[in-house]
């Protein structure tokens, strides 16, 4: 199994501590973020790699910190080769180019590397390989409407499939929202190429899979426990690094 972490944002909502450095590297408690996702990643048995995919403005940034951290697993820098927020393929875009690229055979985990949780992923992977080959996606209940605007937001039936995605709802139905965490069994890694040569929005996942819940069956679990820190503004990114700071 290899896993993917998105790391090819710009974060210009972050201005000016992304400027110069990546939002994956913005420290929280005194460690990168990135570093917290590799914490749950290492413990899995499956993967042999873990690509992060980046960007020309910063890839030089990640191979500086890649040298300097240790892990079990084989790390591979990805420079997607964009250069401005205005070029950047987006997050469907990268995972796609990571796929095509790395000439990714094996099952695919992919995880945003800006978000923080540290809830064990092995319950989810246990849960989503027998359901393959469907894609499987990681859910977490924001509790707040107002929140749920953000965020794709998830119904499901008694079976955990999805039963309606809907990305940024003026009016959500519910605050079930998916975490930027996916399961794509190497049976499903072609779907994503399908999905771009469409005229739909290429930046956040979410509608890639609003568009794929139409199409074939894609099952949630939902993660319990430990908080769920999705970095998108200096307000986030400070509640996150004042949390882990009280915990340690």
């Amino acid at each position: 199994m290899k896993v993917l972490l998105l790391a090819a944002g710009y974060a210009t909502r972050l201005y000016p501590l992304t400027l110069n450095k990546p939002k994956p590297l913005l420290p929280v408690a005194g460690r990168p973020v990135i570093e917290f996702i590799l914490d749950i990643v290492e413990p899995l048995k499956e993967v042999d790699e873990v690509f992060i995919v980046t960007n020309e403005k910063f890839h030089k940034h990640f191979e500086e910190w890649a040298r300097k951290y240790s892990s079990s697993k084989k790390i591979a820098i990805v420079n997607d080769g964009t250069k401005s927020n205005k070029d950047r393929l987006g997050a469907t875009g990268d995972i796609e180019f990571v796929i095509e690229n790395k000439k990714v055979k094996d099952d695919l985990l992919v995880l945003a590397g800006d978000n923080i949780f540290r809830t064990d992923l092995r319950d989810f992977l246990d849960f989503s390989m027998p359901k393959r080959p469907s894609v499987s996606i990681g859910l977490y209940d924001v509790k707040d409407l107002g929140l749920a605007k953000k965020y794709g937001i998830v119904s499901l039936d008694n079976d955990k499939r999805i039963r309606e995605f809907k990305e940024k709802p003026a009016k959500p139905s519910s605050t079930l929202a998916a975490k930027c965490l996916y399961f794509f069994p190497k049976e499903k890694l072609g779907i994503l190429k399908g999905y771009l040569g469409t005229d739909n929005a290429k930046d956040a996942p979410g509608y890639f899979l609003e568009w794929l819940y139409k199409k074939e069956t894609i099952f949630g679990y939902v993660f319990k426990g430990e908080k769920w820190f999705d970095i998108g503004d200096r307000k986030s990114y400070e509640e996150a690094d004042k949390e882990f700071r009280a915990k340690l």
